[in-house]
């Protein structure tokens, strides 16, 4: 079988070898239409719960195809237990977020409605098809789960106790992001990042109050809200998460 396979879908049923696998509508299209494979082209194809599969294209009809699989080629591995909350920005900002957020590495993604939040309205749908479609791309076996956006108050109010909540404080008040981070021992940890404009007073007097959370800065400088996400991020997985071998053994 070849081993420079660069198409790479994701099944949202469980896969197992020697079984016929059917693609959805778009699949099929992306398939047939737009990179015209055959019968007999391989793929690879991931289901977020066992691995990744080397699956072979087995029949195809006027509007379907059926693909088999042939060879599991990885084991299943788990993104860390990391959480990013941001309020939404205008719609190619929030795209960005979301796909750098999946490449990352977050395992579940909470849009968060603030007072200064610009955007109103959220497509959950979307969302669910860019982490999709990132993970795709990246090499990732399992997909972020994306929930329903809703007010920052309502998240606080039922928040997990035993996990903790970092929130990018624009105010310069937080202590350093890398000191914090390196701090801070193995536990369910999540990200949260504010509007343009930053957090209103009322929100960061409420963010400060709770006992799960602490404000870290990320230095002199003011981040737009999608480079903010990033960074956090990435100084989290270098620090603590699965880009640090020592932490990720």
């Amino acid at each position: 079988m070849k081993t420079n396979i660069k198409v790479r879908l994701f099944s949202s049923q469980t896969l197992s070898t020697d079984t016929l696998w059917q693609p959805d509508d778009r699949q099929i299209h992306y398939l047939l239409n737009v990179l015209r494979l055959n019968v007999g082209d391989e793929i690879k194809i991931f289901d977020g719960q066992s691995g990744e599969y080397i699956g072979q294209i087995y029949a195809i009809g006027k509007k379907n195809c059926s693909v088999k699989i042939m060879q599991k080629i990885r084991e299943m591995e788990h993104s860390p237990d990391l959480w990013l909350l941001f309020a939404p920005v205008k719609k190619d900002k929030t795209d960005f977020i979301i796909a750098g957020a999946t490449e990352l590495g977050v395992s579940r993604i909470l849009p968060t409605m603030t007072e200064r939040t610009i955007c109103e309205r959220v497509n959950k749908e979307r969302f669910e098809a860019q982490v999709i479609e990132a993970a795709e791309q990246c090499r990732r076996l399992d997909i972020p789960q994306v929930s329903n956006p809703q007010p920052l108050e309502k998240i606080l109010q039922t928040w997990p106790q035993d996990r903790m909540l970092f929130f990018m404080d624009e105010t310069g008040s937080g202590g350093d992001i890398c000191n914090i981070f390196q701090n801070t021992p193995n536990t369910k940890v999540a990200v949260l990042v504010g509007p343009e404009g930053g957090f209103s007073e009322k929100e960061l007097a409420l963010l400060r109050k709770q006992s799960f959370t602490k404000a870290v800065s990320m230095g002199k400088r003011i981040l737009r809200a999608e480079t903010a996400v990033l960074a956090a991020l990435s100084c989290w997985q270098a620090i603590c998460g699965d880009w640090n071998e020592r932490k990720s053994k």
